[in-house]
């Protein structure tokens, strides 16, 4: 029986070339019909296009401190939140109005979603590169290999991911503070981290932390297909192990790959906001979600806004990929491809 993952040849010969683009545009057409996943993949091209045009569609600078500003409000956002009036300043030169530093809110929040986007698409790179290599080799050699590097996965599970990820940044943060040598890892570090605004070391954790998950499903995935039939004929045929691995096994098991990591993103973006949020997150001036929720919190019985703005953007963009998810889960369902 032929499937996805055999060559081109056999395809030919049992006919089926023709049904092989069939499944993913059929996968396609299912996706677009739920109403769940269309909306957050719209939402999700519209933060990649706040991305993208940032510096356009920012009114002011993000990290620009005007003092006389501070803790102000446009009149409209004043009649949302009632509770701020009697003390509250207006001011309309500020779309969202301005924090307690003066800074333009409605700025920091679009810059906002470039952190918020980058984790969203770096961490799951990270996991897919590092959790399919590990459980592809655990998954097809099976045996002792298996074995050993398996067990290395449930240790690493022992440890709790949040904590593991709060101990590797204060890990980091004090390793490589302070001035360095110039030509030095401390130096270079410092300057790559600096360059992306301090989101280095969370890459760096996340990465180290997030991959484990990825290579159980994949070592799970490889097991169940290297049995298969069309496997033991290419086997037969004097296919080499990587040729079995790269053509045969991996492009039937990357459907389940791609919508177990598209619903792992929300986590991605939850930890950074949660690190921003505690202090372990990007370095200031750059703005981040979970920094200006810390910040807001602080004054949210007098200017709610400014923990509530952040706080929505951040719950829309994790609702839009727990959407997109959900539908690709749907689509790329193996029983629902008799269904159209």
């Amino acid at each position: 029986m032929a499937t996805v993952g055999a060559t081109g040849t056999e395809w030919k010969r049992a006919g089926l070339v023709r049904r092989e683009t069939n499944l993913w545009r059929d996968a396609f057409f299912r996706l677009i019909r739920n109403r769940g996943a269309l909306l957050g993949g719209v939402i999700i091209l519209g933060l990649v296009g706040v991305y993208i045009f940032a510096p356009v569609i920012a009114r002011k600078p993000y990290d620009v401190q005007v003092s006389q500003d501070n803790n102000t409000m446009p009149a409209w956002l004043v009649e949302v939140l009632p509770m701020t009036r009697g003390y509250a300043r207006i001011n309309n030169a500020y779309l969202l109005g301005a924090d307690e530093l003066g800074r333009d809110v409605f700025s920091r929040i679009v810059y906002g979603t470039r952190v918020s986007l980058t984790v969203a698409f770096v961490g799951p790179l990270i996991a897919l590169l590092v959790g399919i290599t590990y459980g592809s080799l655990a998954g097809y050699f099976g045996g002792r290999v298996d074995n050993v590097m398996m067990r290395f996965v449930d240790v690493m599970y022992a440890f709790p991911t949040l904590l593991l990820i709060i101990l590797m940044m204060a890990f980091f943060r004090s390793s490589f503070a302070g001035i360095a040598e110039p030509g030095t890892l401390k130096y270079m570090l410092n300057e790559l981290d600096s360059r992306v605004g301090g989101m280095l070391f969370i890459f760096i954790g996340i990465g180290i932390t997030s991959w484990m998950g990825m290579a159980r499903l994949t070592r799970g995935q490889v097991l169940s297909l290297r049995e298969k039939e069309f496997v033991e004929a290419a086997r037969s045929l004097g296919a080499t192990d990587m040729q079995i691995m790269f053509k045969h096994i991996l492009p039937n098991a990357i459907g389940p790959l791609i919508v177990a990591e598209t619903l792992a993103i929300p986590n991605y973006i939850s930890y950074e906001a949660f690190l921003s949020f505690i202090g372990l997150g990007v370095n200031p001036p750059t703005p981040s979600w979970g920094m200006m929720i810390s910040d807001g919190a602080r004054v949210i019985r007098t200017y709610p806004q400014l923990a509530i703005l952040p706080g929505l953007a951040l719950a829309i963009t994790m609702f839009a990929f727990n959407f997109l998810g959900d539908g690709l889960r749907d689509a790329l369902d193996p029983r629902m491809r008799g269904t159209s």
